[in-house]
This record gives C-alpha cells, sequence and structure tokens, in this order.
C-alpha cells in the first residue's frame, strides 16, 4: 500500500487515464474528483461491502425457507402416518 500527504488542489495520476484529486480537506473527512475513463467502475468500497452482506444474508434467507418446507413436508408425512 502506497501512503502519500496531499494538500488541496494537489493530485495523483494512476496509471495513464485516471488523475485522482484532493478538493477539500477538513476533520476527519477528504473530498476527492476522480477523472477516470467512462469503463472504470469507481464505487465506494463500503457500499460494495454491505451489498454483498446483503447477498449473503438473501442466499441465507433462501436456505433458512428452504430447509424450513422440507422440515414441513416430513412433518405432514408424520401426521399422516
Amino acid at each position: 500500500m502506497l501512503v502519500l500527504y496531499r494538500k488541496r488542489g494537489d493530485s495523483i495520476l494512476i496509471g495513464e487515464d485516471i488523475t485522482l484529486t484532493v478538493i477539500e480537506s477538513s476533520g476527519d473527512g477528504v473530498r476527492l474528483a476522480i477523472d477516470a475513463p467512462r469503463d472504470v467502475a469507481i464505487l465506494r468500497k463500503e457500499l460494495l461491502e454491505a451489498a454483498e452482506v446483503n447477498r449473503e444474508a438473501a442466499k441465507a434467507d433462501a436456505a433458512n425457507k428452504k430447509a424450513l418446507l422440507k422440515m414441513n413436508e416430513i412433518l405432514k408425512k408424520k401426521e399422516h402416518n
């Protein structure tokens, strides 16, 4: 990991076609401007992680639902016997 100190207005070039510019810095926050080609995905990491957590929860819910339906079938069969 590369750690740099930059001031407002300073830029960093990433590769040949991505520029990261510090727009503002105050307290614990930094405001950045990113200039990149349209085909480069720029995502906030915390949103991507939250989406992954939601996907995993949805998978677990689906698995739980399937297990509950299976148990329900077993109980119904036992009731009929």
